[in-house]
């Protein structure tokens, strides 16, 4: 970065908020927007219903089947929206609890038995 860039580089706020909260933060927001969306959803379905109902017309039931079937889709987000949040958490609170150790042995099977050979002898403490 040139000192240019550094000056054009304006701080958001004073304090940097870690990656959980944020996580935290935007679930939040996405649940609170998705109920709504929901009450909304369903309104406009009882508003629809109705007029649906006084007047008879096949295009007020169509539009009503595709307010409940968007209505439905929101709803199944916001299922969606638990399950990730659910995941994110339980990938946070992972930690590598395995470790891997490779040996290669490179030579002949004839050095491989005398190595073996000479640790067997070298480990054994019980004398023969």
């Amino acid at each position: 970065m040139t000192d240019n860039d550094m000056n054009n580089i304006v701080p958001v706020s004073g304090e940097i908020i870690p990656e959980n909260k944020d996580i935290q933060k935007d679930y939040e927001y996405t649940r609170a927007n998705l109920y709504s969306l929901i009450e909304k959803g369903q309104e406009a379905i009882n508003g629809i219903m109705e007029l649906a109902g006084e007047g008879g017309s096949p295009r007020a039931y169509e539009v009503a089947g595709q307010l409940i079937k968007s209505v439905a889709d929101t709803t199944d987000k916001l299922a969606d929206l638990q399950k990730k949040i659910k995941d994110l958490e339980e990938d946070g609170n992972k930690t590598p609890n395995s470790v891997t150790n490779n040996a290669v042995f490179v030579g002949s099977t004839s050095e491989l038995q005398k190595m073996l050979k000479q640790g067997f002898l070298n480990n054994n403490t019980d004398p023969k």
